[in-house]
């Protein structure tokens, strides 16, 4: 027997025992489905939800992969499908739990005083050749655009 049918049954397993509440570590939600009681009861209406809720999240990752070269969100399009997906398929949320755990750590390290300051340094030279180039370019040709420059 699998996960699936154990809930469609209402066999549950145990929760392992993690940190105690008091350890400050958030308690993450339980894998698999989350279709109404009334889909999962039925196997033939569950297997059409899981076929509904893929070509769905398939179509907005298809969507967001094609935003990606395009101007547009593609990696939020592309993350909000994985959330569909997620509502039905375990794997899917293993994936939005690794990437939500590696996003969390590199915030974090954004966040440590000597990365703050690297990058506060690194933006102020970017700052600074960027309006060097634009002193340059009005002193050259004025406050022209560029495409309206006859040579």
């Amino acid at each position: 027997m699998n996960a699936e049918s154990d809930e469609r049954q209402g066999v549950t397993e145990p929760a392992a025992p993690g940190p105690a509440a008091g350890e400050g570590a958030a308690e993450e939600p339980a894998l698999g489905s989350r279709a109404p009681q009334f889909i999962q009861r039925s196997r033939a209406l569950h297997l059409s939800w899981q076929v509904g809720v893929f070509i769905v999240g398939l179509a907005v990752v298809v969507v967001g992969i094609i935003m990606l070269p395009l101007p547009g969100p593609g990696w939020l399009v592309i993350f909000a499908g994985m959330a569909i997906w997620a509502t039905e398929f375990v794997w899917a949320q293993l994936v939005l739990r690794w990437t939500k755990r590696k996003v969390t750590e590199a915030a974090q390290r954004a966040l440590d005083p000597r990365v703050r300051k690297r990058n506060l340094i690194l933006t102020t030279i970017a700052a600074v050749i960027c309006a060097a180039a634009v002193a340059v370019y009005v002193v050259k040709f004025g406050l022209v655009m560029p495409w309206k420059i006859k040579e």
